[in-house]
């Protein structure tokens, strides 16, 4: 017996605001039986004033300080950054788009096209690329050399694009060496009608969530912390003793330490900094007062003048837009530290590989280093954007040859690993009071008093609607809750007046009598909200027992949901009913889906990792599913690359389907045994029957630095476009333009 390890999951922070119940449910107790599920009202509370205010945060916040200060130990969390249909704008070629969750819902990605232009952002330097001709006829740098580092993504409308860094401390490029750089991230305006140019940004004091862009208005979620010092208080003092002067500290501090800022940086120069006013920030029922969750709005076709920026004293971990609504969801257990995996497989003794650990610079290597030369494959199975413990496994094992293999062109390189941040841990939320100092140590009787353990909070999820139709700042709809937690917004779907809600829940152990490798006992369920209130509708429940939701994915009144852990049920879910949702059929496999991709009627194709009947995974799969028969779902067609990994299992952004010719491109990196090989885009051809390959596409590797024997790191192919019938590749090194039909070279595009 192994205990496989993971990853905890891409937790993306959003923002969450409040209002109506949901009804109670039901949920299985560590002795086997039902107990009701009190989900209480959840509303949204507008403060009196910035007196009630800080009475209220210093209250909460009291509640939940400790020996460190505001939260326990860092928890760190591996955050990921997240086609295709096609689109013409009058006299552009046929093109496809960033693949998004919803249609005419733009998401940040690292390219966009238009289709007479193709615009990138990588390592600090935006690029306009015109198509026809296939040259770079626009360059900005946005930071100095010593920042290309900063995670960059793109939203254009327009001859305007936004360039959001979602790192700290970027410091503009040729900014005076006396301007400190701002601890939040950056959001850049740059005009593109000329020479690119910019003419405005945002900066918050907090940390990048997510955003979402309808028609040219972009909604920016931040979260920002109390900005309260707590001193050293040297290694004598007890936790207790640490907790109560950490919490005067807090009982004594200004509004000023809770209230969210930003900096804004108009066309002619001018930066003023500013201030959320009081009288913008709203709070639920119950916070904990150590987040503070802004929303900004920008209109990419105006100047930037103003944000209308509104927050509210909640944390949060997921956004899902549709044309005319905004989703947030907050999950109060999404911090906890909890153990990474305890999933437990049976698998043959074999020497242990070194799981992938983080690198200096803070992303996780895709690779691990294999311990000893026959160890397993040290292929890393990311985590899916913005969810909670999606692979089963870090490493796969060593397997057989596949009857289906594929052969991983040489010279290739990998895409970048999901970005890794460190977010500090919080306690549980509780409503407020005055705030209650805790009382110092008793006398010293050569003994330490123990600290109290904090409560578990609910595994609840919280989900918040707001009507997005007009300019400026959101309008507050409603707000719901429902038992568990979300893997990803693809968890989260609107259709006909109803938010259908996917989430996995886990029941409560008795840690006095399970060991402490046992298995979660986890099961999950649809629910079905109602949209104007948020109020449950109805549900189906029992998916996966012992198992979790590894990706999901809602069709008009169909949901599909995929859960593992030694094997991969595919349930298919009816929801014509809201208040009577069913389960129809199910398809048990070796594997899993990360991923599910709509295919024209009847068909879904998934993205994953193939298993062995331990669940121990073994490479990259592409599969083809028939559905058009709810009751008896059918996989069609399978691609499996032995000892291989893609970024589109846990980023679908790095996914292309285009449907007029069937073709799919995904990036993939594979082990061979010896070396690691990066850097390929495997393109397949996927009809109604099958899934065939049709090629690779290889872009250059990096030339070595004169008198430096050790090739540069490539990171690889990370997307790819179509524009008329060309397919265009995004690498950190350049764009590789190819011929649709038969993949040969058009055109290479240097980032020199």
């Amino acid at each position: 017996m192994r205990t496989s390890i993971r990853t905890a999951g891409a937790v993306t922070l959003a923002a969450a605001l409040l209002a109506t119940a949901c009804t109670s449910t039901e949920t299985k107790t560590a002795a086997g039986r039902t107990a009701p599920v009190d989900l209480g009202n959840v509303k949204l509370v507008s403060y009196s004033g910035c007196d009630d205010m800080l009475t209220g945060l210093r209250a909460a916040t009291v509640k939940n300080v400790g020996p460190w200060g505001i939260g326990g130990p860092v928890v760190m969390y591996a955050e990921a950054r997240s086609d295709t249909a096609a689109k013409s704008t009058a006299g552009a070629p046929e093109h496809s788009t960033t693949n998004t969750h919803e249609a005419g819902v733009d998401e940040p990605d690292l390219v966009k096209t238009d289709g007479d232009r193709v615009v990138t952002v990588n390592r600090g330097v935006l690029r306009v690329v015109d198509a026809a001709t296939r040259k770079v006829t626009g360059t900005l740098k946005l930071v100095d050399a010593e920042q290309v580092w900063a995670p960059a993504d793109l939203l254009v409308s327009g001859d305007r694009a936004l360039v959001l860094f979602s790192g700290g401390g970027i410091i503009p490029y040729g900014a005076t060496a006396k301007r400190a750089a701002s601890p939040g991230p950056r959001y850049v305006l740059v005009d593109l009608s000329g020479k690119p140019k910019v003419i405005g940004s945002l900066t918050p004091d907090g940390s990048h969530v997510d955003a979402r862009m309808v028609g040219s208005t972009v909604r920016i979620v931040v979260r920002s912390q109390p900005r309260i010092e707590f001193p050293d208080a040297g290694p004598d003092l007890s936790d207790n003793e640490r907790t109560r002067r950490n919490a005067e500290i807090v009982a004594k501090a200004p509004i000023e330490a809770w209230l969210p800022k930003y900096e804004l940086t108009t066309a002619d120069g001018v930066t003023s900094d500013r201030t959320v006013d009081c009288g913008q920030v709203s709070h639920p029922a119950e916070y904990t007062g150590t987040s503070m969750l802004t929303m900004h709005s920008l209109d990419l076709s105006q100047a930037l003048a103003e944000t209308a920026p509104i927050s509210v004293a909640a944390d949060g971990d997921t956004v899902y837009g549709t044309a005319s609504s905004l989703y947030v969801a907050s999950n109060p257990r999404w911090w906890w530290p909890r153990p990474i995996d305890s999933m437990i497989v049976d698998v043959p003794a074999t020497p242990a590989p070194t799981p992938a650990t983080p690198s200096p610079s803070g992303s996780m290597s895709p690779f691990a280093t294999p311990a000893t030369s026959g160890s397993a494959s040290p292929i890393a199975t990311p985590a899916a954007a913005s969810g909670l413990d999606p692979a089963p496994s870090l490493l796969p094992e060593p397997s057989a040859p596949s009857t289906v293999s594929l052969t991983p062109a040489p010279d290739v390189t990998f895409p970048d690993s999901p970005t890794q941040t460190i977010t500090p841990g919080v306690t549980a939320s509780s409503t407020q009071s005055p705030p209650s100092i805790p009382p110092s140590d008793p006398p010293s009787s050569g003994t330490v008093p123990p600290t109290a353990t904090p409560e578990q909070p609910p595994e609840e999820t919280e989900v918040h609607r707001f009507d997005i139709t007009a300019a400026g700042a959101p309008r507050y709809v409603a707000s719901g809750k429902v038992p568990g937690r979300l893997l990803n917004q693809y968890s989260l779907s609107e259709y006909e007046g109803h938010l259908r809600v996917a989430t996995t829940s886990t029941a409560a152990q008795d840690t006095s009598t399970a060991p402490p490798t046992a298995a979660p006992d986890t099961s999950s369920a649809v629910y079905v909200l109602d949209a104007d209130t948020l109020a449950r509708t109805g549900e189906v429940g029992g998916l996966g027992r012992g198992e979790r939701i590894y990706s999901v994915r809602f069709i008009g009144p169909v949901g599909y949901v995929v859960t593992f852990k030694q094997v991969d049920p595919l349930y298919t879910l009816d929801l014509r009913d809201p208040a009577a949702p069913r389960r129809t059929g199910e398809l048990k496999i070796t594997g899993y889906s990360a991923y599910l991709h709509p295919a024209g009627d009847g068909r879904l194709i998934g993205v994953g990792q193939e298993a062995s009947e331990e669940g121990r995974t073994l490479g990259t799969q592409v599969s083809l599913f028939d559905v058009s028969d709810p009751a008896n779902p059918r996989r069609l067609s399978q691609m499996f690359q032995k000892d291989s990994g893609s970024e589109a299992e846990w980023d679908p952004h790095a996914f292309l389907y285009w449907a007029k010719t069937g073709m799919a491109v995904l990036p993939l990196s594979s082990w061979t045994g010896t070396e690691q090989t990066n850097g390929t885009a495997l393109v397949l051809k996927i009809d109604d029957s099958a899934v065939t390959r049709t090629g690779t596409v290889v872009h250059p590797r990096p030339k070595p630095a004169e008198n430096d024997r050790v090739s540069p790191y490539d990171p690889g192919i990370r997307r790819s476009v179509v524009i008329g019938d060309s397919l265009w590749t995004v690498s950190d090194l350049g764009l590789k333009v190819s011929d649709m039909k038969d993949l040969a070279d058009r055109a290479w595009i240097p980032f020199s």
